[in-house]
């Protein structure tokens, strides 16, 4: 039989994103080498919050399917049908990956050539 992790109360279950192995310089990091626990992954599964949230109308901020930042330090580390999983306290995400479509900086416009939205980093290209 299948199992799967149903978090309580204000938890969520993170899903670890693999660590990218090639650094920049080429160097190839061995898997097993002392490195910290990736700090990027996918929430899989959300808790119904804490029962005064519902009074004072505060929801999870996070729904399954988003991409997470969370700190080295965050929750614990279980493993469930072999797969490695974080199981944290959502105050302790440090925030949502989220893709920049609407820039509230440049507004998804063409930009010139050398010109740089300051909010995205988007530049204009000489094509």
């Amino acid at each position: 039989m299948r199992q799967q992790l149903r978090p309580l109360f204000d938890r969520v279950v993170i899903k670890e994103l693999d660590p990218d192995r090639v650094r920049r310089s080429g160097l190839i990091v061995p898997p097993g080498s002392e490195e910290p626990p990736p700090q990027h992954g996918i929430v899989l599964a959300v808790g119904p919050g804490l029962d005064w949230w519902d009074h004072v109308g505060i929801a999870m901020p996070v729904r399954p399917g988003d991409h997470v930042v969370f700190p080295a330090s965050a929750g614990a580390w279980i493993e469930v049908e072999e797969e490695r999983l974080l199981v944290c306290r959502v105050g302790e995400l440090l925030g949502v990956l989220e893709s920049v479509e609407n820039c509230p900086g440049c507004g998804g416009r063409p930009l010139a050539a050398g010109e740089s939205c300051p909010v995205c980093g988007r530049e204009g290209s000489l094509a």
